[in-house]
């Protein structure tokens, strides 16, 4: 079973999903589905909005989220970037121990299922430019500038 809940943030409204053993999605949306929350999608809401308050660093909350072995070898690195800082694909492709995967590494970082929480929002290009982000360039310019890293 999914249950649904939705935040409203400075940058629009974020829909949480999770099963009972973790968060599986949160994503900025128009639309969303039937509220039917848990207590991880409170978890979640309670921490989200922690962190726009600017008052969270680091999420606890447990994930649930599907993906190949690669992806989620990218998604685990992604997580141990630290609030405030950013990294070049290229520096987590070598990070995951696989150096030639710069686009691989961009392909796995643009599906990961749970934007913010794994913040695949501190990943930039390697001159320092604002490439791609599933919910828009102007969202990622937004959490940078929020995290202090730009």
């Amino acid at each position: 079973m999914v249950f649904y809940d939705t935040l409203e943030s400075p940058l629009g409204q974020i829909l949480l999903a999770a099963t009972e053993r973790g968060l599986s999605a949160v994503a900025f949306t128009d639309d969303a589905p039937e509220q039917r929350a848990n207590a991880i999608t409170d978890q979640a809401k309670h921490q989200l909005q922690a962190y726009f308050d600017a008052g969270l660093r680091d999420f606890t909350v447990p994930i649930d989220v599907q993906g190949t072995a690669f992806q989620r070898q990218v998604w685990r690195a992604l997580a141990r970037i630290p609030f405030g800082q950013t990294r070049a694909y290229r520096d987590v492709a070598e990070q995951i121990g696989n150096p030639k995967a710069v686009r691989a590494v961009g392909l796995a970082n643009g599906k990961n299922p749970v934007a913010i929480i794994v913040p695949c929002h501190r990943v930039i290009g390697a001159d320092g430019c604002l490439t791609g982000y599933a919910s828009g360039v102007d969202r990622k310019a937004w959490l940078l500038n929020h995290e202090g890293a730009l």
